[in-house]
């Protein structure tokens, strides 16, 4: 275990929500965190899918206990157009909400938190891209997942799809933080196995990212290398058997864990290159990002080697006796072996992209490049196209 960290000149920055719940069953608190932040008249942000498994009727079972009522909002997409928070913010300023909670995947989270903040600063939601824009707080909420993926509810972030541009937009804002997070494994089992190893996949990718980063931090690295260890060992479980709940609470303080590493320590060329894969061929996020990660491991290795050999070992890989560089690789090893243990192909050819998209591949990727600054290893156009090479 490391001992020593040595960002003494550095400011280092470890961001969270006001308040984290972890526990089985934990939602039935929900109404006692509702009064506190004053909600009057809660709405649940959501997708149909999160209606259709019940889980909406759990949660407003839990309020009504509590005499709270709730509206919903069930229109969130996957990958969120923009137009969704803007629909969500119509329907609180005519319903008089105040208080908002976000319930489902990553998607519903962000829309969550955007539609919080532009419900008190007006406008929409793309007027909020980049850094620092967002002026006022916005209305109270609590973010719950079902998923163990993106983290969301942990971050400062939200993304959302611009569809007159075809990208993804980004705002980043600490009033963009929850006031409460919700982590209740009981909500997650009833994801579909193939949703469990995207969502998984979306998670580590998130902590290695952290983990490695140039601007990594001491929250980073031990938040994502306890991430990466808990999700290598109980990503297979979860697939295998959904109603494991020790699996399924494991994986769900990963996530957790995985989006406070790279809040902290910020994303890299993993995200970069796979947007494009969300953008023109509508795979989802977590996927892409599965697909990837190991190509894009596999040319950072240099920049870090001992990061990556510690990864490998996080992973359950032995690398007692190894060299540096050969302990590295078998970090790349690891991510291909979990990737297959879940039935999540790594090459591009493998969902119809032919080899002839590589320079629309390319130029996707090129267009993200603001995500190559925290990289551990520069990138030029060329090496964009190699790892995309490397993919088909």
């Amino acid at each position: 275990m490391k001992k020593a960290f040595s960002k003494i000149d550095k400011v280092c920055l470890f961001l969270s929500p006001n308040k984290t719940m972890l526990g089985k069953d934990v939602v039935q608190k929900l109404g006692e965190d509702v009064t506190v932040l004053g909600g009057q008249k809660p709405l649940v942000v959501t997708d149909p899918g999160v209606v259709k498994a019940g889980v909406v009727d759990t949660v407003r079972a839990a309020l009504a206990s509590d005499g709270i009522e709730v509206g919903v909002f069930d229109k969130v997409e996957p990958e969120p157009p923009a137009r969704i928070v803007d629909e969500c913010v119509r329907m609180i300023n005519e319903g008089g909400y105040d208080l908002i909670i976000g319930l489902g995947g990553g998607s519903s989270l962000d829309v969550a938190k955007g539609a919080s903040v532009v419900a008190t600063n007006g406008g929409k939601v793309l007027d909020y891209v980049g850094i620092d824009t967002v002026k006022n707080r916005g209305l109270p909420k609590i973010l719950i997942p079902t998923t163990a993926g993106t983290g969301s509810e942990a971050t400062r972030v939200l993304v959302v799809t611009d569809e007159e541009e075809n990208t993804k937009k980004v705002v980043y804002s600490n009033l963009l933080l929850a006031d409460v997070a919700v982590l209740d494994p009981s909500l997650t089992v009833s994801m579909p196995a193939s949703v469990t190893a995207d969502t998984g996949l979306d998670a580590l990718v998130h902590a290695i990212e952290g983990y490695v980063s140039v601007n990594s931090t001491p929250f980073a690295e031990i938040l994502g290398i306890e991430a990466i260890s808990l999700i290598a060992h109980n990503l297979p479980i979860a697939y295998s058997k959904g109603g494991r709940m020790q699996a399924r609470y494991n994986m769900l303080l990963a996530a957790n864990l995985a989006g406070a590493a790279f809040t902290s320590g910020g994303l890299g060329a993993v995200h970069g290159l796979a947007y494009v894969l969300g953008t023109e061929y509508h795979i989802s996020h977590g996927r892409s990002n599965a697909i990837m990660l190991p190509h894009v491991m596999s040319f950072n290795m240099t920049g870090n080697l001992q990061k990556f050999a510690d990864i490998a070992h996080a992973m359950g890989e032995n690398v007692e006796g190894l060299s540096l560089y050969d302990a590295a690789e078998k970090s790349v090893n690891a991510v291909k072996k979990l990737l297959k243990a879940v039935n999540i192909p790594f090459m591009l050819s493998e969902y119809g992209i032919p080899g002839g998209d590589l320079p629309k591949l390319v130029k996707g990727g090129v267009n993200q490049s603001r995500l190559f600054a925290p990289n551990p290893r520069d990138l030029t156009e060329n090496d964009i196209q190699g790892i995309y090479e490397g993919a088909l």
